[in-house]
């Protein structure tokens, strides 16, 4: 079984407890991480806030010089990290290797160059504004993105100069433990950056209320988030939250149709559809509808669903067994209140693995539980409407607003109705995803920006001397 990582070593978990990691196309038991317990939390923080003075003093060259270490590293392993993150949670090698490991390295090195080149210090008349780390920040990340979302939490505190502990997903936790790896190799200050796997309830929560954290930054559910946030609210700390997501892929009657229903059936089901910013719904005018029915459902024969270690595959399996059946209980639900499945719907004939085709429904109206609710699986609906007024109100017609797009004859256009849509990033005629833009939503699908010096910001305190 492997270890917790705190005050720069390898130790056992107090609780003596192990949680099976588990591959999703195989079903097979993999490796076992420890069940953290809230006296590991209690020692990770003593870690992290023993080296925060030191760690917060530090020259933003020399933080800047070991991130930009562990960034050349991650690149360097980022084969053989691609292959954990396939066996861990099912995603193509593919994929796994361009978006889940080097997009991540990217970011890293990102901030790298943010921890010396941001500015900290700002004239505003009579006073210095200045900027300072948040201090000990704790850091809960999901299982989706295992390595991205750690590093869009990890890596602009470290760079603020703050240090962290990190609890990655129990149900892919892997990666976690190769970043670390990573980071202790660079020559990471011992306490800096720790880690504890375990379970939301106990190792999570523990973190949120925990008097010693300054901020907690948190990606998953928005239930989830809810009970981390007022967790948190005990000791009035600082809240980050990205959260739920059901964007609308907004086509207007003069764009290019193929190309924005070919787009956005790719958009929905990368990640087999287990991606906060999917765009989950898609949204054609009624003169266009039966055409765009078609094309989508055409598209998505192109989506093999198998083994993500085989280069065909588009589609791995799901996370785990209680996603698989999340999904299909949805994709019933659908069928239920008289939404029309055109394409998939099922599990599929595989022997072994949590596979589910990827999934169209059509005759889908505002309100029902399918548009309404984050699936988190490879399901695409399909709405109609009239006038450009009314798709503007089902697109912002959810509690969430994380992404979306817009799809028009013209830039011009296409923007005016962007800037309508009540959601943190919207693309406009597929424009494609920046990595140094901020990310985060409005309304219930979080607090906060991660990304680029958005990002950063969130991990700095702002102080004002009067002089």
């Amino acid at each position: 079984m492997r270890q917790l990582y705190i005050g720069g070593a390898w130790t056992a978990s107090v609780s003596g407890e192990a949680i099976e990691v588990v591959n999703p196309a195989t079903e097979e038991i993999i490796d076992r991480v420890p069940a953290g317990a809230p006296d590991d939390v209690e020692a990770a923080v003593g870690a992290a806030r023993a080296a925060f003075p030191a760690w917060s003093s530090t020259a933003p060259a020399e933080r800047s010089k070991l991130l930009a270490a562990a960034a050349d590293l991650l690149t360097e392993r980022a084969g053989d990290i691609a292959r954990t993150i396939s066996t861990d949670m099912g995603a193509p090698i593919g994929f796994a290797l361009k978006v889940q490991t080097l997009m991540p390295a990217a970011v890293l090195s990102t901030y790298a160059q943010l921890a010396e080149g941001h500015p900290r210090e700002q004239r505003v008349g009579n006073s210095l504004v200045v900027k300072e780390p948040v201090g000990v920040v704790g850091a809960i990340t999901p299982w989706n993105y295992p390595l991205h979302q750690i590093i869009c939490k990890v890596a602009p505190a470290l760079a603020a100069g703050c240090t962290v502990v990190l609890k990655p997903s129990e149900v892919a936790p892997l990666a976690a433990y190769a970043l670390a790896d990573i980071f202790h190799e660079v020559g990471l200050p011992a306490g800096v950056f720790n880690l504890v796997s375990g379970r939301g309830p106990v190792v999570g929560e523990a973190m949120a209320a925990h008097p010693e954290i300054d901020l907690i930054s948190f990606t998953g559910s928005t239930v989830a988030g809810r009970r981390v946030a007022s967790l948190a609210a005990e000791t009035v700390k600082r809240v980050a939250l990205e959260l739920g997501g059901k964007s609308a892929n907004l086509i207007l009657p003069d764009a290019d149709l193929e190309a924005a229903v070919k787009v956005g059936v790719a958009n929905c089901f990368i990640n087999a559809g287990q991606t906060c910013s999917a765009w989950t719904r898609m949204l054609v005018h009624r003169d266009q509808y039966d055409e765009a029915v078609h094309l989508a459902v055409e598209a998505s024969r192109k989506y093999t669903v198998g083994d993500p270690f085989d280069e065909a595959t588009r589609i791995g399996p799901l996370v785990s067994r209680a996603q698989r059946d999340r999904v299909i209980h949805f994709i019933n639900r659908g069928q239920e209140e008289g939404a029309r499945l055109v394409a998939g719907g099922t599990e599929t004939a595989l022997e072994h693995g949590y596979y589910v085709e990827p999934t169209i429904f059509a005759a889908v109206e505002p309100g029902m539980t399918i548009e309404q609710e984050e699936i988190f699986g490879p399901v695409l609906s399909i709405i109609p409407y009239t006038t450009v007024d009314q798709a503007v109100a089902i697109a912002n017609g959810t509690r969430y607003g994380l992404a979306g797009a817009v799809w028009a004859a013209t830039e011009e256009r296409a923007v005016a109705v962007a800037r309508r849509l009540r959601t943190g990033q919207v693309a406009v005629n597929g424009g494609g995803f920046n990595p140094l833009a901020p990310f985060g939503g409005f309304k219930q699908s979080g607090v906060g920006r991660e990304l680029g010096e958005y990002g950063l910001e969130e991990y700095l305190e702002v102080k004002s001397l009067q002089l």
